[in-house]
């Protein structure tokens, strides 16, 4: 098998690309969830940029991410919102999801629009991320109900990771502001 990697931006998915992102989402949350839509994934923010290893025409990994201005303290701090982060079964325990989001994260690198890659998660997988460059941090954080648009939700459970987009302190700041967390929308 042939491994190779897309990163496309969400208005750019093709119609193969989107349909291998389906069949891999739907295998993994269908039977609860129902099925995946790219615009509105089990009611959480959509993705800005598709980040995908294709074992020949199979996605096998996914990564994706949004850019939000999200609220930290006081500041208003860009990030690449990440979510889908999913991996075939078949294809876990190989190093699949570590180069995913290698791949992920470098695109967050490249894109001069994000200060930090931002992800909440439950506590077991939050290792893995650790392992791949992310960071605890520790707050508060809000945001829009996905069940109640109307509705806010607060909540200082599960990790909240951050990744340094930039570390060139010239261009961006290299630290996550203190204060608490507005996502200023649905999570990823």
């Amino acid at each position: 098998m042939t491994e190779h990697i897309v990163i496309v931006e969400h208005d750019a998915l093709s119609e193969s690309v989107s349909a291998a992102l389906k069949v891999l989402f739907d295998g993994e949350y269908r039977a609860e969830h129902g099925e995946w839509t790219p615009d509105r994934p089990y009611g959480y923010s959509p993705a800005d940029v598709h980040t995908v290893i294709f074992h020949d025409s199979i996605a096998v990994a996914h990564v994706g991410f949004q850019r939000r201005v999200i609220r930290v303290g006081a500041r208003e701090v860009t990030v690449a919102g990440t979510g889908g982060v999913l991996v075939h079964p078949d294809w876990r325990s190989d190093g699949v999801g570590r180069r995913v989001m290698a791949h992920a994260q470098q695109a967050m690198r490249d894109d001069d629009r994000v200060d930090f890659g931002y992800l909440g998660c439950r506590e077991e997988v939050a290792p893995f991320y650790e392992r791949t460059g992310w960071s605890r941090v520790n707050a508060v954080e809000r945001h829009v109900s996905m069940i109640d648009a109307n509705a806010t939700v607060t909540s200082a459970d599960g990790p909240i990771l951050i990744f340094a987009a930039h570390a060139d302190p010239g261009a961006r700041a290299e630290q996550w502001p203190p204060g608490d967390i507005d996502l200023n929308g649905t999570p990823w």
